[in-house]
């Protein structure tokens, strides 16, 4: 068993796993118990004295001349504020949704009163508020230039026409992404304190914290070393909350001119149509395979639906394994991943632009856009060519990760046992329903960076502080500060604290991009072997020790000398360690008043930046009298390098697959067109997975990714959950469908469509 710190040691190292007492296991969240018994405040909970509520006004129209008249709401008692955003009252709107004026008044309800009291004068504009209304020529310009963006293209269409002209199988299908939502359970929005002195707060929902301070600072009229910033808590963002937006630049605005603190959340219906959503896409695709499942052939026609905004997709994945002449698996000479040939594949991706809200990143931009058309297109092909969809994807995934990680989910599930691998199942089960299993992959280039500052203090008390700035959106940041500097320690989690989530910290990263991870824990990780370092260097002298032979552990601090592997073993099994040489608060009463710390910068050696892998599968069972569908069970495996707390790595992989099952199964923004507004923008017309939609989640971590630093996972993990279940879908009843969600009259159309040409029944 390897000592946790050792005096003099070659730098931080995460050391090895099976040595470790708090990382790489099951850790409980330290921020837990306040969030289940609400004492854990949001920024929606800030209360300050003196302090307004404000109210955005949003245009209810696509795009419109806009005239506003905020006299009456000004002379309403209790209201401080009034007038349009900017302080316009003449503007033409580009989006629905757009903030075009802001209250501030007592309470929240006289707020309302006084958005409703605002005289607006809106003359309707010619609007593109769908695809189709985009592309027409009645449609509204979004653009001066068109709605209609340049295409990037890659590849050679001569090329993939010749390609594709002599595959074996052949797949071609328009597929339909809708918009989705983010539905963070927190709205955007900030409480800005500031009565017009030469410092302010700002208590912000952000992403970053370090990302508010600067533009808030502009705002107010400050430097940005008087704003500080602070996120206690906050009720998730998943890619949306950067910076401060419309609503806290506005707050700052009015805080500056009331000269009193600012309240301004957004509501459920401005949340929905000005605060960004994950893009949707068109996709047409024509892929090819040779009579092994090899891909040679793929062409990509994309439009990317970012409302206002350029919308996001990433190539699929596939894409980058073509190869006219070997499987990508091992170049039989040099043992590397064979090099694809592109001659087969040709892409053009553009946006078509739309007069609404412009998209956000959302957890894993671009890619479950990505991964819907691609995984439906390889089942079809493998269908074709009496493939099983597990084989036929390691045959064109260049990586000896996904192979394995395919195999693991396959056993989970139960695919050696289920009968239709290769067509969809013949005759329905006795209660009229059928049952499909399907797969899907996924990839993301995770990585760290510079930037990153910790500081873990030690108190002549006892106490145990790790101390940095970054934010922790719900995703276990702040428990994982505290798990490593305590393992640096040898004590429990909970003998450690972590300070976070303000800009008077150590600098940290924005969360986005599953960065946080690998560039926060190397930060932290460093600070705690400097601490440790230092301190036992003061021990070193109160016991007259050399600090080679001093070390924590158990608690305690402890005489190591170096003794022979076998009689060291044979001494643990006896069930003694090294002599104990003074506890942990005897040797913090050694300390001076000011106590002892360290302080870490992101290393790079600490964490891998060669990006994670991931796979799922679904089981569902389909009804043919109803066209519902019943998600039984899904599965996912990930690597993420070191995991530092398996329950949060776990609950990671767990939540994507739900906001996966969500996204294949209900989620979709729904404008009328000719009225050019949004149908659902609250949680009761919006649908979202609920608790009686669960299925049984099995989530497992790649145990085979050992040696790597930790790693950001959350991005990929929903990625290809969504595309399993289409897969498992067609499996099941040969309804192939196209376009998301997958609800039941998509269902019940493609049973009557295959009857008809006297197909499955």
């Amino acid at each position: 068993m390897e000592p946790v710190t050792k005096g003099k040691a070659d730098g931080p190292q995460w050391g090895p796993r099976d040595a470790m007492t708090l990382l790489n296991h099951n850790l409980r969240r330290v921020d837990g118990p306040e969030k289940v018994s609400g004492r854990a405040r949001y920024t929606h909970d800030i209360r300050l004295p003196g302090m307004v509520y404000a109210r955005l006004l949003l245009c209810p129209l696509p795009t419109a001349q806009v005239e506003l008249d905020c006299s009456a709401a000004s002379k309403l008692r209790g209201v401080f504020a009034a007038r349009g955003l900017g302080g316009k009252t003449s503007m033409k709107t580009g989006f629905l949704g757009q903030p075009i004026a802001v209250v501030a008044a007592e309470t929240p309800e006289l707020a309302e009163d006084a958005v409703r009291a605002i005289q607006a004068t809106y003359k309707a504009l010619p609007w593109s508020v769908t695809p189709e209304q985009a592309l027409s020529t009645e449609g509204g310009k979004v653009k001066d230039n068109g709605n209609l963006g340049k295409p990037a293209t890659e590849g050679d269409e001569d090329k993939f026409k010749k390609a594709f002209d002599s595959s074996a199988a052949k797949v071609e299908g328009e597929f339909h992404i809708p918009i989705q939502h983010h539905c963070s359970l927190e709205t955007h929005g900030v409480v800005v304190d500031f009565n017009g002195g030469e410092t302010a707060t700002v208590y912000a929902s952000t992403q970053g914290t370090f990302t508010v301070s600067g533009d808030a600072a502009d705002a107010l009229g400050l430097k940005a070393s008087q704003v500080t910033t602070i996120v206690d808590y906050m009720g998730g963002g998943f890619g949306s909350k950067f910076g401060l937006g419309v609503e806290g630049l506005t707050a700052c605005e009015l805080a500056r001119e009331l000269k009193r603190p600012v309240h301004l959340m957004m509501t459920r219906e401005d949340e929905f149509l000005a605060a960004g959503n994950r893009s949707g896409s068109i996709v047409k695709l024509k892929v090819g395979a040779d009579s092994e499942g090899r891909l040679i052939a793929l062409d990509g026609d994309v439009m990317k639906l970012g409302g206002i905004g350029g919308g996001a997709f990433n190539k699929p994945q596939y894409a980058y394994s073509l190869s006219d002449s070997k499987p990508p698996s091992q170049d039989e000479e040099s043992g590397k991943p064979a090099r694809p040939s592109k001659d087969g594949l040709h892409t053009s991706i553009r946006s078509l632009y739309m007069h609404t809200d412009s998209s956000r990143a959302m957890r894993a931009p671009g890619h479950p856009q990505t991964s819907f058309p691609i995984e439906s297109v390889i089942d079809d092909l493998a269908y074709q060519l009496k493939i099983d969809p597990v084989t036929m994807r390691k045959k064109n995934l260049a990586n000896e990760v996904h192979p394995k990680q395919l195999d693991r989910v396959a056993e989970r599930i139960g695919w050696a046992k289920h009968p239709n691998k290769t067509a969809p199942q013949e005759q329905p089960d006795a209660d009229g329903t059928k049952t499909g299993i399907g797969f899907a992959v996924t990839i993301w280039g995770s990585h760290g960076g510079a930037g990153c500052e910790c500081k873990v203090a030690i108190g002549r008390d006892g106490s145990l502080q790790s101390i940095v700035g970054s934010q922790d959106l719900g995703t276990g940041t702040r428990t994982y500060v505290a798990a490593i500097a305590a393992e640096e320690f040898g004590l429990p989690l909970s003998a450690c604290t972590a300070k976070i989530g303000n800009s008077n910290y150590g600098n940290a990263n924005p969360s986005g991009g599953s960065s946080t991870v690998p560039s926060l824990a190397p930060a932290v990780k460093s600070a705690a072997y400097k601490a440790a370092q230092a301190f036992l260097e003061h021990l070193a002298g109160v016991v007259k020790r050399p600090i080679e032979e001093l070390e924590f552990r158990g608690g305690s601090l402890v005489d190591a000398k170096v003794l022979p592997d076998a009689k060291e073993e044979k001494e643990r099994k006896a069930g003694k360690g090294p002599k104990a040489l003074m506890t942990w608060k005897e040797a913090c009463a050694t300390l001076g008043a000011a106590g002892i710390s360290g302080e870490g910068r992101w290393d790079q050696s600490l964490t891998h930046a060669d990006g994670v892998h991931g796979a799922q599968g679904a089981k569902v069972k389909v009804d043919l009298a109803t066209g519902r569908v019943q998600v039984l069970q899904m599965v996912g495996v990930q690597d993420c390098g070191l995991p530092l707390n398996r329950t949060a790595v776990e609950s990671q992989l767990n939540g994507g697959m739900i906001q996966a099952l969500s996204y294949a199964l209900h989620e979709e923004r729904v404008i009328d067109p000719a009225l050019g507004l949004m149908l659902n923008a609250n949680f009761n017309d919006y649908k979202l997975a609920g608790c009686q939609e669960m299925p049984e989640f099995v989530p497992l971590i790649d145990e085979d990714d050992i040696g790597r630093g930790p790693i950001g996972m959350a991005e990929p993990a929903v990625t290809p959950g969504h595309s399993a279940i289409a897969n498992a879908i067609c499996n099941a009843c040969g309804v192939r469908l196209h376009s998301m969600p997958f609800t039941a009259d998509k269902i019940l159309d493609g049973l009557a469509a295959l009857a008809a040409k006297g197909g499955t029944k």
